[in-house]
Protein backbone atom coordinates (compact mmCIF):
# COMPACT_ATOMS: atom_id res chain seq x y z
CA UNK A 1 0.00 0.00 0.00
CA UNK A 2 1.43 3.38 -0.99
CA UNK A 3 1.88 6.27 1.37
CA UNK A 4 -0.82 8.90 1.54
CA UNK A 5 0.01 12.45 0.50
CA UNK A 6 0.01 13.61 4.12
CA UNK A 7 2.36 10.78 5.16
CA UNK A 8 4.76 11.66 2.37
CA UNK A 9 4.61 15.30 3.45
CA UNK A 10 5.39 14.37 7.08
CA UNK A 11 8.44 12.27 6.12
CA UNK A 12 9.83 15.00 3.89
CA UNK A 13 9.17 17.67 6.52
CA UNK A 14 11.05 15.67 9.19
CA UNK A 15 14.03 15.14 6.86
CA UNK A 16 13.96 18.83 6.04
CA UNK A 17 14.08 19.76 9.73
CA UNK A 18 17.16 17.60 10.29
CA UNK A 19 19.07 19.32 7.49
CA UNK A 20 17.92 22.84 8.34
CA UNK A 21 18.64 22.45 12.05
CA UNK A 22 22.20 21.36 11.26
CA UNK A 23 22.66 24.17 8.73
CA UNK A 24 22.11 26.83 11.41
CA UNK A 25 25.15 25.57 13.30
CA UNK A 26 27.39 25.20 10.24
CA UNK A 27 26.52 28.70 9.04
CA UNK A 28 26.98 30.15 12.52
CA UNK A 29 30.48 28.67 12.81
CA UNK A 30 31.29 29.92 9.30
CA UNK A 31 30.08 33.42 10.19
CA UNK A 32 32.23 33.43 13.33
CA UNK A 33 35.32 32.45 11.35
CA UNK A 34 34.57 35.02 8.67
CA UNK A 35 33.96 37.72 11.29
CA UNK A 36 37.37 37.05 12.83
CA UNK A 37 39.05 37.46 9.43
CA UNK A 38 37.14 40.45 8.06
CA UNK A 39 33.99 42.57 8.30
CA UNK A 40 31.15 40.81 10.10
CA UNK A 41 27.85 40.15 8.34
CA UNK A 42 26.04 41.93 11.15
CA UNK A 43 27.59 45.23 10.09
CA UNK A 44 27.23 44.73 6.36
CA UNK A 45 30.24 42.51 5.57
CA UNK A 46 30.22 39.67 3.05
CA UNK A 47 33.50 37.91 3.86
CA UNK A 48 31.47 34.85 4.87
CA UNK A 49 31.08 34.14 1.14
CA UNK A 50 34.74 33.04 1.18
CA UNK A 51 34.25 30.70 4.15
CA UNK A 52 33.87 26.97 3.19
CA UNK A 53 32.05 26.14 6.43
CA UNK A 54 29.40 28.75 5.68
CA UNK A 55 28.91 27.23 2.24
CA UNK A 56 28.61 23.76 3.81
CA UNK A 57 25.80 25.15 5.95
CA UNK A 58 24.29 26.79 2.91
CA UNK A 59 24.27 23.52 0.94
CA UNK A 60 22.76 21.70 3.92
CA UNK A 61 20.05 24.34 4.18
CA UNK A 62 19.32 24.09 0.45
CA UNK A 63 18.89 20.31 0.74
CA UNK A 64 16.54 20.85 3.67
CA UNK A 65 14.59 23.53 1.83
CA UNK A 66 14.22 21.29 -1.24
CA UNK A 67 12.78 18.54 0.96
CA UNK A 68 10.50 21.13 2.53
CA UNK A 69 9.56 22.40 -0.92
CA UNK A 70 8.38 18.95 -1.98
CA UNK A 71 6.60 18.43 1.35
CA UNK A 72 4.38 21.44 0.64
CA UNK A 73 3.30 19.85 -2.63
CA UNK A 74 1.97 16.78 -0.83
CA UNK A 75 0.60 18.25 2.42
CA UNK A 76 -1.00 21.50 3.64
CA UNK A 77 1.10 24.21 5.28
CA UNK A 78 -0.80 23.76 8.55
CA UNK A 79 0.80 20.28 8.73
CA UNK A 80 4.24 20.85 7.19
CA UNK A 81 5.23 24.15 8.77
CA UNK A 82 4.81 23.23 12.49
CA UNK A 83 7.04 20.19 11.96
CA UNK A 84 9.87 22.69 11.59
CA UNK A 85 9.98 22.54 15.40
CA UNK A 86 12.23 19.53 14.99
CA UNK A 87 14.86 21.81 13.45
CA UNK A 88 14.78 23.91 16.62
CA UNK A 89 15.50 20.87 18.77
CA UNK A 90 18.37 19.78 16.52
CA UNK A 91 19.78 23.31 16.34
CA UNK A 92 19.56 23.86 20.11
CA UNK A 93 21.23 20.52 20.92
CA UNK A 94 24.03 21.05 18.40
CA UNK A 95 24.54 24.65 19.59
CA UNK A 96 24.81 23.33 23.15
CA UNK A 97 27.62 20.91 22.27
CA UNK A 98 29.39 22.57 19.34
CA UNK A 99 28.99 26.31 19.95
CA UNK A 100 28.87 26.16 23.76
CA UNK A 101 25.64 28.18 23.66
CA UNK A 102 24.19 26.51 26.72
CA UNK A 103 20.51 25.84 27.31
CA UNK A 104 19.31 25.06 30.79
CA UNK A 105 17.65 21.82 31.85
CA UNK A 106 14.17 23.28 31.38
CA UNK A 107 15.04 23.36 27.69
CA UNK A 108 14.34 19.63 27.66
CA UNK A 109 10.72 20.41 28.54
CA UNK A 110 10.65 22.79 25.60
CA UNK A 111 11.87 20.05 23.27
CA UNK A 112 9.23 17.63 24.58
CA UNK A 113 6.50 20.25 24.11
CA UNK A 114 7.57 20.76 20.50
CA UNK A 115 7.40 17.02 19.81
CA UNK A 116 4.02 16.55 21.54
CA UNK A 117 2.50 19.51 19.72
CA UNK A 118 3.81 18.26 16.38
CA UNK A 119 2.28 14.82 16.96
CA UNK A 120 -1.12 16.36 17.75
CA UNK A 121 -0.98 18.43 14.56
CA UNK A 122 -0.02 15.41 12.44
CA UNK A 123 -2.92 13.38 13.82
CA UNK A 124 -5.53 16.07 13.13
CA UNK A 125 -4.11 17.60 9.94
CA UNK A 126 -6.59 18.12 7.07
CA UNK A 127 -6.41 16.41 3.70
CA UNK A 128 -5.75 19.13 1.16
CA UNK A 129 -7.37 19.60 -2.23
CA UNK A 130 -4.65 20.07 -4.85
CA UNK A 131 -5.46 22.68 -7.53
CA UNK A 132 -5.69 21.31 -11.07
CA UNK A 133 -3.68 24.10 -12.70
CA UNK A 134 -1.46 27.06 -11.90
CA UNK A 135 -4.30 29.26 -13.13
CA UNK A 136 -6.47 27.92 -10.33
CA UNK A 137 -3.69 28.82 -7.89
CA UNK A 138 -3.60 32.31 -9.42
CA UNK A 139 -7.32 32.73 -8.73
CA UNK A 140 -6.64 31.86 -5.08
CA UNK A 141 -3.73 34.32 -4.97
CA UNK A 142 -5.79 37.21 -6.36
CA UNK A 143 -8.79 36.87 -4.08
CA UNK A 144 -9.40 40.12 -2.10
CA UNK A 145 -8.58 38.68 1.33
CA UNK A 146 -5.15 37.48 0.22
CA UNK A 147 -4.37 40.70 -1.66
CA UNK A 148 -5.09 42.65 1.54
CA UNK A 149 -2.73 40.30 3.43
CA UNK A 150 0.03 40.84 0.84
CA UNK A 151 -0.38 44.62 0.94
CA UNK A 152 -0.18 44.66 4.75
CA UNK A 153 2.87 42.34 4.72
CA UNK A 154 4.84 44.42 2.22
CA UNK A 155 4.01 47.62 4.11
CA UNK A 156 5.39 46.19 7.36
CA UNK A 157 8.51 44.86 5.61
CA UNK A 158 9.25 48.28 4.10
CA UNK A 159 8.80 49.92 7.51
CA UNK A 160 11.18 47.43 9.12
CA UNK A 161 13.83 47.80 6.41
CA UNK A 162 13.73 51.55 6.00
CA UNK A 163 12.98 52.77 9.52
CA UNK A 164 13.54 50.13 12.21
CA UNK A 165 16.60 48.24 10.91
CA UNK A 166 19.02 51.23 10.94
CA UNK A 167 17.92 52.16 14.47
CA UNK A 168 17.18 48.89 16.24
CA UNK A 169 18.50 46.06 14.05
CA UNK A 170 21.53 45.32 16.24
CA UNK A 171 19.67 45.44 19.54
CA UNK A 172 16.23 43.96 18.80
CA UNK A 173 16.09 40.47 17.31
CA UNK A 174 12.52 40.99 16.10
CA UNK A 175 13.64 43.42 13.38
CA UNK A 176 15.78 41.02 11.33
CA UNK A 177 13.58 38.01 12.05
CA UNK A 178 10.41 39.98 11.37
CA UNK A 179 11.64 40.68 7.84
CA UNK A 180 12.67 37.03 7.38
CA UNK A 181 9.35 35.69 8.64
CA UNK A 182 7.10 38.04 6.70
CA UNK A 183 8.95 37.34 3.47
CA UNK A 184 9.08 33.66 4.38
CA UNK A 185 5.30 33.36 4.48
CA UNK A 186 5.11 34.75 0.94
CA UNK A 187 7.91 32.37 -0.07
CA UNK A 188 5.95 29.35 1.14
CA UNK A 189 2.75 30.11 -0.77
CA UNK A 190 4.81 30.92 -3.90
CA UNK A 191 6.83 27.71 -3.59
CA UNK A 192 3.65 25.70 -3.10
CA UNK A 193 2.31 27.19 -6.35
CA UNK A 194 5.57 26.33 -8.14
CA UNK A 195 5.53 22.82 -6.73
CA UNK A 196 2.00 22.26 -7.96
CA UNK A 197 3.02 23.50 -11.41
CA UNK A 198 6.02 21.14 -11.48
CA UNK A 199 3.95 18.18 -10.29
CA UNK A 200 1.28 18.78 -12.94
CA UNK A 201 3.94 19.22 -15.64
CA UNK A 202 5.58 15.91 -14.70
CA UNK A 203 2.15 14.27 -14.87
CA UNK A 204 1.80 15.44 -18.48
CA UNK A 205 -0.18 18.65 -18.00
CA UNK A 206 2.44 21.29 -18.81
CA UNK A 207 2.27 24.54 -16.85
CA UNK A 208 5.45 26.08 -18.26
CA UNK A 209 3.70 28.25 -20.83
CA UNK A 210 1.58 30.02 -18.23
CA UNK A 211 3.01 33.42 -17.13
CA UNK A 212 1.64 32.81 -13.65
CA UNK A 213 4.19 30.00 -13.17
CA UNK A 214 7.09 32.36 -13.88
CA UNK A 215 5.56 35.08 -11.73
CA UNK A 216 5.43 32.75 -8.71
CA UNK A 217 9.03 31.66 -9.45
CA UNK A 218 10.23 35.27 -9.53
CA UNK A 219 8.45 36.14 -6.29
CA UNK A 220 9.91 33.07 -4.57
CA UNK A 221 13.45 33.93 -5.71
CA UNK A 222 13.22 37.52 -4.45
CA UNK A 223 11.79 36.42 -1.11
CA UNK A 224 14.42 33.69 -0.60
CA UNK A 225 17.30 36.09 -1.28
CA UNK A 226 15.83 38.62 1.14
CA UNK A 227 15.34 35.96 3.82
CA UNK A 228 18.93 34.69 3.53
CA UNK A 229 20.38 38.19 3.77
CA UNK A 230 18.55 39.10 6.96
CA UNK A 231 18.87 35.64 8.49
CA UNK A 232 22.65 35.93 8.11
CA UNK A 233 22.54 39.27 9.90
CA UNK A 234 20.43 37.80 12.70
CA UNK A 235 22.72 34.78 13.15
CA UNK A 236 25.82 36.98 13.19
CA UNK A 237 24.36 39.42 15.71
CA UNK A 238 22.44 37.18 18.11
CA UNK A 239 22.82 33.81 19.79
CA UNK A 240 21.89 30.90 17.48
CA UNK A 241 19.94 29.22 20.30
CA UNK A 242 17.73 32.34 20.37
CA UNK A 243 17.48 32.96 16.63
CA UNK A 244 16.17 29.47 15.81
CA UNK A 245 13.11 29.38 18.13
CA UNK A 246 12.11 33.02 17.64
CA UNK A 247 12.40 32.69 13.87
CA UNK A 248 10.40 29.47 13.97
CA UNK A 249 7.57 30.95 16.04
CA UNK A 250 7.21 34.02 13.81
CA UNK A 251 7.69 32.18 10.53
CA UNK A 252 5.28 29.36 11.40
CA UNK A 253 2.54 31.67 12.63
CA UNK A 254 2.69 33.93 9.58
CA UNK A 255 2.93 31.00 7.16
CA UNK A 256 -0.14 29.26 8.58
CA UNK A 257 -2.07 32.54 8.41
CA UNK A 258 -1.01 33.17 4.79
CA UNK A 259 -1.77 29.61 3.72
CA UNK A 260 -5.12 29.57 5.52
CA UNK A 261 -6.14 32.77 3.73
CA UNK A 262 -4.95 31.70 0.28
CA UNK A 263 -5.53 27.92 0.21
CA UNK A 264 -8.32 27.73 2.83
CA UNK A 265 -6.57 24.86 4.63
CA UNK A 266 -9.27 24.50 7.28
CA UNK A 267 -12.18 24.49 4.87
CA UNK A 268 -14.37 21.42 5.44
CA UNK A 269 -12.86 20.47 8.82
CA UNK A 270 -15.02 20.18 11.91
CA UNK A 271 -14.54 22.42 14.94
CA UNK A 272 -12.98 19.61 17.01
CA UNK A 273 -10.18 18.98 14.51
CA UNK A 274 -9.43 22.67 14.08
CA UNK A 275 -9.35 23.15 17.86
CA UNK A 276 -6.96 20.19 18.21
CA UNK A 277 -4.64 21.63 15.57
CA UNK A 278 -4.65 25.02 17.28
CA UNK A 279 -3.89 23.39 20.64
CA UNK A 280 -1.06 21.41 19.05
CA UNK A 281 0.30 24.58 17.48
CA UNK A 282 0.13 26.46 20.80
CA UNK A 283 1.97 23.55 22.45
CA UNK A 284 4.71 23.78 19.84
CA UNK A 285 4.99 27.54 20.32
CA UNK A 286 5.15 27.04 24.09
CA UNK A 287 8.06 24.68 23.60
CA UNK A 288 9.97 27.19 21.54
CA UNK A 289 9.30 29.93 24.12
CA UNK A 290 10.64 27.68 26.88
CA UNK A 291 13.78 27.04 24.83
CA UNK A 292 14.16 30.78 24.42
CA UNK A 293 13.46 31.67 28.05
CA UNK A 294 15.81 29.05 29.51
CA UNK A 295 18.86 29.95 27.45
CA UNK A 296 22.09 30.48 29.33
CA UNK A 297 22.12 33.91 30.98
CA UNK A 298 25.13 36.19 30.66
CA UNK A 299 26.89 37.10 33.93
CA UNK A 300 25.77 40.33 35.57
CA UNK A 301 28.07 43.34 35.12
CA UNK A 302 30.23 44.52 37.99
CA UNK A 303 29.58 48.07 39.16
CA UNK A 304 32.40 50.55 38.61
CA UNK A 305 34.22 48.55 35.95
CA UNK A 306 34.12 48.28 32.21
CA UNK A 307 32.26 45.05 31.48
CA UNK A 308 31.83 43.33 28.14
CA UNK A 309 29.29 40.67 27.35
CA UNK A 310 28.86 38.54 24.29
CA UNK A 311 25.46 37.91 22.69
CA UNK A 312 26.26 35.79 19.68
CA UNK A 313 29.15 37.72 18.14
CA UNK A 314 28.00 41.21 19.08
CA UNK A 315 29.99 43.18 21.63
CA UNK A 316 28.60 45.95 23.78
CA UNK A 317 29.95 48.19 26.55
CA UNK A 318 28.08 49.46 29.59
CA UNK A 319 30.63 52.20 30.20
CA UNK A 320 32.30 54.98 28.26
CA UNK A 321 32.34 54.17 24.52
CA UNK A 322 35.69 55.88 24.19
CA UNK A 323 37.30 52.86 25.87
CA UNK A 324 36.22 50.58 23.00
CA UNK A 325 39.31 51.31 20.94
CA UNK A 326 41.60 50.41 23.84
CA UNK A 327 39.97 47.02 24.28
CA UNK A 328 39.51 46.00 20.62
CA UNK A 329 42.86 44.24 20.42
CA UNK A 330 42.17 42.14 23.49
CA UNK A 331 38.68 41.26 22.20
CA UNK A 332 39.95 40.10 18.80
CA UNK A 333 42.46 37.79 20.48
CA UNK A 334 39.68 36.00 22.39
Amino acid sequence: MGLSDNSMGVILAMASSAFIGSSFILKKKGLKRAGAAGTRAGVGGYTYLLEPLWWAGMVTMIVGEVANFVAYVYAPAVLVTPLGALSIIISAVLAHFLLKERIQKMGVLGCISCIVGSVVIVIHAPQEHTPNSVQEVWILATQPAFLIYIAATLSVVLALVLHFEPRYGHTNILVYLGICSLMGAITVVSIKAIGIAIKLTLEGVSQIAYPQTWFFLTVAAICVITQLNYLNKALDTFNAAIVSPVYYVMFTTLTIIASAIMFKDWSGQNVSSIASEICGFITVLSGTIILHATRELEPAPTQGTVTWYINGDSMKSIEDECLIALHNADYLEQ
